[in-house]
Order: C-alpha cells, then structure tokens, then sequence
C-alpha cells in the first residue's frame, strides 16, 4: 500500500516555523532631559501673547475709557 503524502506548501511552511524563530527587535532610546524646541517654541508664544493682550488693553484703556484690566 502506498503511503499518503502531505501537500508541499503545509511541509514547508511547518519548517519554516521550526527553522525560524520569531524575535521581536526593539531598540532602546533615552529621552533627552530639559525641554525641547517645540516646548520653547509653545512658551515664548504663550509669553507673547499675554503680553500683546496686555498692551492692546492698555492701549484702550488710556485712550477709550474701555479697558478691562486699566
């Protein structure tokens, strides 16, 4: 009697698994300390925007009689 014969795709892909073994890399990076360009960028425009706030109200203040903070 002849011996029944696995399809070849199923007996590699087994050998594949077996031969192979998964590892997953990862790769290790230290966050610099202090702040960045973007954080530096983000508080002068905070900064300058109070600021230009302040003067605007100011300004309306002295010369309208409408300021909310003078």
């Amino acid at each position: 009697m002849a011996k029944a014969r696995t399809p070849a795709r199923a007996t590699r892909s087994r050998s594949r698994r077996a031969d192979a073994p998964v590892v997953a890399e990862v790769e290790v990076v230290e966050e610099e300390k202090g702040l960045g360009m973007a954080d530096g960028i983000a508080i002068v425009t905070a900064i300058l925007l109070v600021i230009a706030i302040l003067m605007v109200d100011y300004k309306m203040g002295s010369a309208y009689g409408g300021g909310v903070f003078f």
